[in-house]
């Protein structure tokens, strides 16, 4: 018998490269529960983001499922293709703009089969960037792709700014789902605050705020004497913590709770109904997705340009910035795996659409389990058994509140911030891209906007300072001025400023 159980750890080390990256079985299993109960949060809040009506819809539990299937698919993609510690879920935000489509903020009433087509169709402008060849790499002589052309031709300046922009950005998600960092009318954001009325009572932003705080402070302790699974760890410390303080409610577990009345069987036979009087969303692409509002040709493609840039960027920003933090970068920056990563990634996108779920990415929290010392594709088939697990055992996965595993999230903010090192501040003409890409993910709430903020910044600045340099070599007071701006920087800025300034309606 132990002869057996050392042969299946020896072929799971042997598959993912455990031992030859310097990781444990042991670790990259706790890593892979780090990354699930960090990212957990997903399959409530995303039913919940689409559908106006929440838990009330008829849809919800459909989405749930869903929700838990994408993600199930995606991550055991990265598990299994690109064996990488990256896990995937229907994207936030992503999640809320497919909800204003269902909701007619775009001036159509779209189904929600269209809403799923217009992702399918994203999804696969995606996938075919993924795959179709754009030339050689010159040191290796290996076949790269057009997605890897845009994220080499990106500016070095832009590309190390992006794990230190990751970091702040999940340290935010982390502030603010632990109710640290509220809405303002006058200052737009403001520190909770522990004296306003109602911030002890059950369920105050106080108590959140409190088990937010502790979770942190374990895994900061337990990090600084070396435990492994200090993450997770500290997750299931707080969690502890929460329930006496009403952060999170025991009526979890008994599958009650807002409404939600967990029947799997049931629910499962809805999902695969093909009857919307049910809630049957699988494969609504095709039952009724192909009948669009007269008139919305121009909306859709907007929407669909728009989904397939958020996608494409948010997956390089979140990729670069873990796999940094893992020391996964080859010699150029680049993730190892890259071309792998990105097929699952469009892959996942195109899966999600046919599940009747918002575009599935790779997720920042994965961070999470990068944190906690994941380095193997281990770590995302832990996180994807989870999930799976997740579609039976919904009350003791959402048992684990938001705030409790927002502790990770700010110390994966806390490691990501040494890589600012790697930025070169001592030119105006790198520091300030780079700042603008950092400051802008977390600021505007979105990878994609840092990202494109920080290279609109960059060209610009770089063609200005040529053209001045150009003048002074013309007047001979200076050396002939090199370009230093890549053809793709300048076909993916033109992108951009279309993504910036066309209304989608």
């Amino acid at each position: 018998m132990e002869d057996k159980k050392q042969k299946s750890v020896g072929k799971l080390d042997s598959f993912f490269g455990v031992s030859k990256v310097g990781s444990t079985i042991k670790v990259e299993l706790l890593a892979g529960v780090a990354t699930f109960l960090a990212m957990a949060y997903i399959l409530t809040v995303n039913p919940n983001s689409m559908l106006w009506d929440g838990t009330a819809d008829v849809r919800w539990s459909s989405v749930f499922i869903a929700t838990a299937l994408g993600a199930v698919i995606g991550t055991l993609l990265m598990a299994l293709l690109a064996k990488m510690p990256l896990a995937q879920a229907s994207g936030m935000g992503l999640n809320s703009m497919v909800g204003s489509i269902l909701g007619g903020a775009f001036g159509f009433t779209f189904s929600f089969g269209n809403a799923m087509l217009l992702i399918l169709i994203s999804g696969i402008i995606f996938l075919l960037l993924s795959v179709v060849p754009a030339g050689r790499n010159k040191q290796t002589g290996k076949i790269i792709t057009l997605r890897e052309l845009i994220f080499t031709g990106m500016p070095k300046p832009v590309r190390s700014a992006i794990p230190v922009g990751i970091g702040l950005f999940i340290a935010f998600i982390g502030l603010q789902n632990a109710h640290l960092v509220q809405n303002n009318d006058f200052t737009l954001l403001q520190f909770v605050d522990f004296t306003a009325e109602g911030a002890w009572a059950k369920g105050g932003d106080g108590r959140a705020a409190v088990v937010a705080l502790f979770s942190f402070v374990v895994i900061a302790v337990l990090s600084h004497f070396k435990v492994k699974g200090s993450v997770v760890f500290g997750i299931l410390a707080a969690t502890l913590l929460a329930w006496p303080l009403g952060v999170t409610s025991i009526d979890v577990l008994t599958g009650e709770e807002d409404g939600i009345t967990w029947k799997f069987w049931e629910n499962f036979s809805n999902f695969f109904s093909f009857d919307p009087d049910k809630g049957g969303i699988f494969a609504s692409t095709f039952t009724n997705g192909l009948s669009f509002p007269e008139g919305s040709l121009m909306t859709c493609v907007m929407l669909i340009i728009t989904f397939a840039m958020i996608d494409m960027f948010d997956t390089m920003g979140t990729v670069v910035g873990c796999c940094a933090n893992a020391n996964l970068l080859d010699e150029n920056g680049v993730p190892q795996n890259y071309d792998k990563i990105m097929i699952s990634d469009s892959i996942a996108t195109c899966t999600g659409a046919l599940l009747g779920t918002s575009t599935v990415t790779t997720f920042v929290e994965s961070g999470a389990g990068v944190a906690a010392g994941g380095k193997t594709g281990l770590t995302a088939l832990t996180a994807a058994i989870l999930f799976l697990l997740s579609i039976f055992l919904l009350p003791l996965f959402a048992f684990i509140p938001s705030a409790a595993a927002a502790g990770a999230l700010l110390y994966v903010g806390v490691l990501m911030m040494s890589n600012v090192k790697n930025i070169d501040f001592s030119s105006p003409k790198n520091a300030v891209p780079a700042f603008i890409t950092i400051a802008m993910m977390p600021f505007a709430y979105s990878i994609t906007d840092g990202i494109g903020l920080g290279l609109i910044t960059f060209v610009i600045i770089s063609i200005l300072s040529y053209l001045v340099d150009l003048i002074k070599y013309a007047i001979g007071k200076g050396t002939k001025p090199k370009w230093e701006i890549s053809v793709v920087a300048i076909v993916v800025t033109i992108l951009f400023l279309v993504y910036f300034l066309v209304p989608t309606v």
